[in-house]
């Protein structure tokens, strides 16, 4: 069943950080988002910056970082005909595991959470592939079972011929709490407009005001692979 992202987002005050991936209403683009939110000083310092083909998250204040490893790393990089999105440094894995011939899964079989403790935040990951005038896209989640950081789940879902309109949002946790709950089920069917400002305004203005941080959208025209960006920062 197609639910509405906004209200997904607007009742869930700690979604942490999340993807959605999908195709606009018309049909033309593949549509891409991702998110970030922060609790502590460190992670909410930080805004999302334009690095090649992708983007890459960095320190508002480089004065106020104080651990970087978690949160500075490039949510978006591109290869090819395959645009990589994810909330950690697995996006860097991902890149090296696809340029060496492995598949998205193959690339991700090493990976787990995030060490932190008592969190262990779930690593999510997306991929775009363009195909002709069509693509395919992929969700990936990586998570400890129940808070068990001896016990790693690792859940694919795989999306193809993509229906206009439609799209998939995962997150990495289900709600606030301390510590965080991660995110079960599978992704959510969400709704997909077509125009880019409309639909990146409506995602960022339905986010908690206090814990969002930064905003990251992109069209791909199916046709002529061109790309159309949005990054929004609360940091500005």
């Amino acid at each position: 069943m197609l639910v509405s992202i906004e209200k997904l987002l607007k009742e869930n005050e700690y979604p942490g950080r999340g993807i959605v991936i999908g195709k606009s209403e018309d049909g033309k683009n593949a549509v891409i988002a991702y998110f970030i939110m922060g609790r502590s000083v460190n992670s909410r310092n930080r805004i999302f910056v334009t690095d090649g083909d992708g983007i890459r998250t960095k320190a508002f204040d480089e004065s106020k970082l104080v651990d970087p490893s978690l949160i500075i790393y490039a949510p978006v990089r591109v290869l090819g005909n395959k645009t990589i999105v994810t909330n950690g440094d697995q996006t860097d894995v991902i890149y090296d595991g696809m340029n060496d011939q492995l598949t998205f899964e193959q690339s991700l079989k090493k990976q787990q959470f995030e060490p932190d403790v008592p969190n262990f935040t779930p690593r999510i990951s997306g991929l775009v592939k363009l195909l002709g005038n069509d693509f395919n896209y992929a969700l990936s989640i990586l998570k400890s079972n129940e808070g068990d950081p001896s016990s790693c789940l690792r859940f694919f879902f795989n999306y193809y011929n993509p229906k206009c309109g439609e799209g998939h949002f995962i997150h990495t946790y289900e709600c606030d709490g301390n510590p965080l709950p991660s995110f079960c089920g599978e992704p959510k069917k969400v709704g997909i407009g077509n125009n880019i400002d409309d639909f990146s305004n409506m995602l960022w203005n339905s986010l908690n005001d206090e814990n969002k941080v930064s905003l990251f959208v992109r069209f791909i025209n199916l046709e002529t692979r061109k790309t159309d960006d949005r990054i929004i920062n609360k940091n500005v």
